[in-house]
């Protein structure tokens, strides 16, 4: 589940983001980069999640 929410948000604020920026610089919104950028940021956070943060068992 923890996957799921973790793609789902990356990707509503990837598309927020890159909505935001492209209006400011007077670009075309392109949702392909958008959801490219998401899947990059999701891939971090998995692997911040997965070597980072560990849990201690003792």
């Amino acid at each position: 589940m923890r996957f799921i929410g973790t793609i789902f948000w990356a990707v509503v604020i990837a598309l927020a983001v890159a909505y935001v920026l492209t209006s400011m610089g007077a670009q075309p919104f392109v949702i392909r980069d958008a959801l490219i950028v998401a899947g990059i940021f999701s891939v971090f956070v998995f692997a911040i999640a997965g070597f980072v943060l560990k849990e201690d068992t003792e």
